[in-house]
């Protein structure tokens, strides 16, 4: 009996060297082995469990120190300015369980701080999470950390979008959209398989992040080995530092050169093509040649400003869209060098998400497209809008990159004075079912008592409540019915979800289906190319 009693001794002792996803169910096992050792449990059956433990235990450590094997040497541009930095953010790391990495988007803290934890001995027991708020810069930048890691993507750094996996048991460091973060708390409740997570451009304040931030603060006096690190452009970092008790910022400044604003405001009949098309030409006689970036709204803009560019037939022009929708192969090619001036044409993920390298000159329309509930006609739409100063801010910083650069915006001085100075947060402009369904769906607690950022108006959560009761998705108790699993699973408004499924019972899916399609998307006529 001593003999069995020491040998869950040993296995107690080896916990820490297996890896984190496997020590709290390994953990469990040997404490079950405990108690039935103490209540005097047959020895064979006991010895034939701990064995099992053990060879579960081997493989885990195992591929722990494959991992520590497959760490790479880990080396620094020195032209980026959050290079200097490294240290004061690594002492940051050591210190608090989470920081706050400040700076403006070419500061190089979306490629470097990976590394950073890398070189400070995190992601071998368990992986390094870095979320992105949008697929195409997850698979862009796991792209650019393994080039500067010369690594095989898919290997040492993988990444996973919707539908989209690749990593393997050796990757280190996993580049992800923060949703398919959100999504694995199902199945991970304690988030085990990471060390470490990089919430990146939280600035933007989307549905996930918010959600993402509130979850990860209760999470934390349960995971007290786990580390977070939150990036954010210099916009209100102060509400995150007091979210998390007073985390420390480290500010990293963007080295940028001044940027000169020229204002082309549309008059009334102006075609806005006819308007790009001025802006480039005026871009283009300027005596330092450079690349330009333009900003629109979404793709078919973008499609209708391309054709147009075209018919111009400016001399040694490359021009290249931008979009999320884009293949791998297409989006690389803006890393890509080349002669001549090259026009990028993108959506706002360019405007934090990625950095366009080489751009000298920026046109923007001063428009995007932002999610917004319409009380009106109780669904969620993609309206365009005007965007707010902040992004109109971080649109001109593009090009004071390299050199002096120069923002035209194709709206007047008074127009972006009199708009609002940051976007608002998706959680004050978005339908509540929707969050209050994810929320129930996710277990990750009641939407009146979660630890929002900014908590959404009470009357809001109670719209939100009786629609969901009107669906009958939740029950007297606010408690998810088998009909509210089942809308949950559907990524579109809880009465198109509703639609489907009682399309199912009528026996009419497929003609549904066609008008859920057009109801959920912003534009039926449009299509990828």
């Amino acid at each position: 009996m001593s003999g069995i009693s020491s040998e869950l001794q040993a296995l107690q002792e080896q916990l820490p060297s297996c890896m984190n996803r496997d020590r709290y169910r390994l953990k469990t096992q040997i404490d079950k082995l405990s108690r039935q050792l103490a209540q005097g449990s047959e020895l064979t059956s006991l010895a034939t469990a701990i064995l099992n433990i053990q060879h579960k235990l081997e493989k885990s450590s195992q591929l722990a120190q494959l991992r520590v094997d497959g760490v790479p040497v880990v080396s620094y541009p020195e032209e980026l300015p959050i290079t200097p930095m490294r240290k004061d953010i690594m002492a940051a790391m050591e210190a608090h369980p989470v920081v706050i990495v400040a700076g403006e988007t070419g500061s190089g803290k979306t490629t470097q701080l990976p590394k950073m934890c890398l070189e400070a001995g995190r992601g071998v027991t368990g992986l390094i999470a870095h979320t992105q708020p949008r697929r195409i810069a997850a698979r862009t930048v796991a792209s650019r950390i393994a080039d500067e890691l010369s690594v095989k993507l898919g290997d040492t750094v993988g990444y996973q979008v919707r539908f989209k996996d690749h990593s393997t048991d050796q990757t280190l460091v996993k580049l992800m959209t923060d949703g398919v973060l959100l999504a694995e708390i199902q199945r991970d409740r304690f988030l085990n398989r990471y060390d470490t997570i990089i919430i990146d451009e939280a600035h933007e304040r989307s549905l996930n992040i918010d959600f993402l931030l509130g979850y990860l603060k209760q999470l934390l006096p349960r995971r007290p080995d786990l580390k977070i690190i939150i990036t954010s452009a210099t916009i209100d970092v102060e509400r995150f530092s007091k979210h998390f008790n007073d985390a420390p910022v480290v500010q990293v400044s963007g080295r940028t050169y001044p940027v000169e604003y020229r204002y082309r405001p549309l008059i009334e009949e102006d075609d806005i093509n006819e308007a790009i098309n001025g802006a480039v030409e005026e871009l283009l006689g300027l005596p330092n040649k450079g690349d330009i970036l333009i900003f629109f709204s979404g793709e078919r803009e973008i499609r209708q400003a391309a054709q147009s560019l075209r018919r111009c037939n400016f001399p040694h022009l490359e021009i290249l869209p931008l979009y999320a929708r884009l293949n791998l192969a297409e989006q690389n090619k803006i890393f890509q060098t080349h002669r001549g001036i090259r026009v990028v044409l993108a959506t706002n993920v360019a405007e934090t998400s990625l950095t366009v390298p080489g751009i000298r000159y920026v046109i923007d329309t001063g428009l995007a497209r932002i999610s917004r509930y319409s009380y009106r006609t109780k669904v969620q739409q993609l309206p365009i809008e005007a965007i707010s100063q902040a992004s109109a801010n971080q649109r001109a910083g593009r090009c004071g990159r390299l050199s002096d650069g120069v923002c035209i915006r194709l709206y007047s001085q008074d127009d972006y004075e009199q708009r609002p100075a940051f976007t608002t947060p998706e959680i004050l402009r978005t339908n509540l079912a929707a969050v209050i369904l994810q929320m129930l769906r996710l277990r990750i607690g009641d939407v009146r008592r979660f630890p929002f950022l900014e908590p959404p108006d009470n009357r809001l959560i109670n719209d939100g409540f009786a629609l969901l009761k009107e669906l009958k998705a939740v029950d007297g108790k606010d408690r998810l019915t088998p009909d509210g699993r089942k809308l949950a699973q559907f990524s579109v408004d809880p009465r198109l979800a509703k639609m489907i499924l009682a399309a199912e019972q009528e026996g009419c899916v497929r003609e549904v289906l066609i008008i859920v399609s057009a109801l959920s998307i912003q534009d039926p006529r449009e299509r990828p190319t």
